[in-house]
């Protein structure tokens, strides 16, 4: 096979020449561009101008004249003046006004780039932030939207907040986000930065040493943590090394990361380990369904959440009679004056002088004093023990960077004598499947190895022995598919499952978008847990007030109180009509704190799903028996025993203006 003849070059035409020539002489300069500018302009305002004096009945008839009016046409064009006489005068006035309109051109040049540069500089978002009392956001990922969107609930009133982000993103991308994620700010004011957060220059340009608080988010990259370690890092070398400066909020979500993590953040940083809390959650909401629920009311600002209230009319009482002495706040817990918390103490805990409240309410400042023990009918409190929790068998379906801390949490809650059966296609870490210590092995734990990702796998279950379920997805990033899809999936099966035999299934999953939510195909006695959004709740809260991540801490732990949901016929007789001041005095006769209910037959019904956090003490209704009362209770308690009988109050009730009276039945 010979070689084929290249194709001969095209000549080279003399329009492509003077185009060449024409690029090379506007590359050479800029005095070169404004001389092919200046012979632009002529060439096209001496020639019309001279068409339109020749075609003007009133021009002059000598050529001279003519001359002269097309010079005053083209000088009144260009603006190069209009004086005549001699050449040289001309050519003064040319040049006057060739040297005018350089210098203003030149002008126009300069301010034209710099508000060009700056408008590109701000649109950057690299300039300064001049504030004061506002809240600093650090880092972008699946919790900004939530963290901003608290926080502008959060706002007071009477003054608006500033929120600065800052993010390695583009500033007009982070806003279009924000705008459509986190909805309209109202009257607070939303400022977005560019810039790594982990460069000391770039984090100086949020003005953190004047902020209220800081938060710092992490990413959902692999290195995260590692992130959010040197973003710490950075602000301590902004901020210095003293206790001056606003309070710093962290999360991380690996435990290895934790306490480098506190040592970044100094004495006045709170760091949350999301993994574990997510955890917990899960582990919590596996024997109490609609928990989910009753904590999503609680984190976000849109209802009634924890504040700290003054405790000086209940000083030297129990703390027994401060749950009954407020009608539109129900008191959990005491902030001692050594800054320690005690959520849920025994009754007869004494108020010391200089502790606060920790109450249930609408906003800060809304707690009233009123005596609410006439509102109590002991005729309808049922003093019975309830029946001891008898052992579960519950199943968990996928696996995922949390398997093993929801698997831990399990072993810690459950009573003696459970099972939990594992179903997963991934292989599970030795650590998982043995026990922590002795005190674990009341939960007995079978893994199984199948292929969740075939219908005919999750079809093929029998669900029958089971009393709930956890259907946990991949962790993001592995495989695919985004890690809803499969946890929707899953779902779906167990829904059909549910169709075939009838029975209801209590289950509880996990999602990573807050949008997949309405997807999820859940019974009313399911619960969904998305992990990102739990995360940007509790650090809107606590940047609210720091003294809330004790209490918070303590709620999610396997070991303190917790929030339980409990038949409301441990508290009243069923189809009693009686005072929600009646379930509270029953429920601190059981060494618990009531702080709402959820209606059975409104657990349906959008948008509360019969969820009723911190009623009225004096709303009466009719009680159910398939009812829940929500309440604080001990995580070690047995709830079948009483921790107090029923008996008269003896305490003194004091108002606002320090005077003494009794307080009646």
């Amino acid at each position: 096979m010979g070689l084929e003849r290249l194709e001969e070059p095209r000549p080279v035409s003399l329009r492509d020449r003077a185009r060449y020539g024409f690029d090379r002489t506007l590359a050479r300069s800029t005095g070169t561009l404004m001389g092919w500018l200046v012979l632009t302009c002529l060439a096209v305002v001496i020639p019309v101008s001279a068409l339109l004096v020749w075609t003007d009945p009133g021009s002059p008839r000598s050529l001279p004249g003519r001359l002269t009016a097309v010079w005053r046409t083209s000088a009144e064009t260009l603006r190069l003046g209009a004086v005549t006489g001699t050449p040289l005068r001309m050519l003064l006035s040319a040049l006057l006004g060739l040297v005018a309109l350089l210098c203003v051109s030149t002008l126009v040049g300069v301010i034209t780039t710099g508000l060009a540069d700056r408008l590109a500089e701000l649109s950057r978002g690299r300039s300064t932030v001049i504030e004061e009392g506002h809240a600093v956001v650090l880092g972008w990922s699946d919790q900004v939207a939530t963290v901003v969107g608290e926080l502008i609930a959060a706002q007071a009133a009477h003054r608006p907040r500033t929120i600065v982000l800052l993010a390695d993103r583009d500033k007009a991308e982070m806003e279009r986000a924000l705008a459509v994620q986190a909805g309209p700010p109202g009257r607070a004011r939303i400022i977005c930065r560019s810039g790594p957060a982990s460069d000391p220059g770039v984090l100086a340009l949020v003005s953190p040493r004047t902020a209220s608080t800081v938060l710092v988010l992490p990413s959902g990259e692999p290195t995260a943590d590692a992130d959010v370690l040197r973003v710490l890092l950075a602000l301590r070398a902004v901020l210095g090394e003293g206790r001056d400066g606003p309070p710093v909020l962290a999360a991380v979500r690996d435990d290895r990361y934790r306490a480098p993590a506190r040592l970044a953040a100094g004495p006045r940083g709170t760091v949350l380990e999301t993994d574990t809390v997510t955890a917990r959650l899960i582990a919590q909401c596996v024997g109490r369904p609609g928990l989910s629920l009753v904590l999503r009311d609680l984190l976000d600002f849109a209802g009634d959440e924890f504040h700290l209230a003054d405790s000086s009319p209940f000083h030297g009482s129990s703390f027994g009679t401060a749950l009954l002495g407020h009608a539109t706040s129900c008191v959990v817990g005491l902030l001692t004056p050594g800054g320690r918390t005690l959520l849920n103490p025994p009754a007869d805990t004494v108020v010391a002088p200089g502790s606060l409240l920790i109450v249930l309410t609408g906003d800060d400042g809304t707690t009233r004093l009123e005596d609410c023990r006439h509102l109590v009918d002991r005729a309808a409190i049922v003093t019975d023990p309830p029946p001891p929790e008898s052992a579960a068998h519950l199943l968990l379906l996928g696996w995922n960077r949390r398997a093993p801390l929801v698997v831990d949490q399990l072993r810690r809650t459950a009573r003696p004598g459970s099972v939990l059966h594992v179903v997963t296609d991934r292989a599970v870490p030795g650590p998982a499947r043995e026990p922590e210590s002795a005190a674990a092995t009341r939960l007995t734990v079978r893994f199984q190895s199948a292929d969740l990702s075939r219908p005919e796998t999750l079809l093929g279950l029998d669900l029958a022995p089971y009393d709930g379920m956890v259907v946990l997805g991949p962790d993001p990033g592995e495989g695919p598919d985004r890690p809803d899809d499969r946890t929707l999936v899953t779902l779906l099966a167990v829904r059909l499952l549910e169709d075939r035999t009838g029975r209801e299934m209590r289950v509880v999953t996990e999602l990573v978008d807050d949008r997949n939510r309405p997807l999820a195909p859940l019974n009313p006695g399911s619960d969904v847990i998305v992990s990102g959004e739990l995360t940007g709740l509790l650090m809107a809260q606590i940047a609210q007030n720091r003294h809330l991540a004790a209490v918070f801490d303590e709620l999610f732990s396997a070991d303190g109180s917790t929030i339980c949901l409990r038949p409301a016929a441990y508290y009243v007789r069923p189809g009693s009509e009686a005072s929600f001041a009646t379930v509270v005095a029953a429920a601190r006769d059981r060494g618990e704190c009531a702080i709402g209910y959820r209606r059975h037959d409104r657990r349906a019904t959008l948008p509360d799903l019969g969820v009723r956090l911190n009623p009225h003490k004096g709303e009466r209704r009719a009680w159910d028996a398939e009812d829940q009362v929500v309440v604080v209770a001990s995580g070690t308690a047995d709830p079948a025993a009483a921790s107090a009988a029923p008996g008269q109050d003896t305490e003194e009730l004091r108002d606002g203006r320090g005077d003494a009276r009794p307080h009646p039945r």
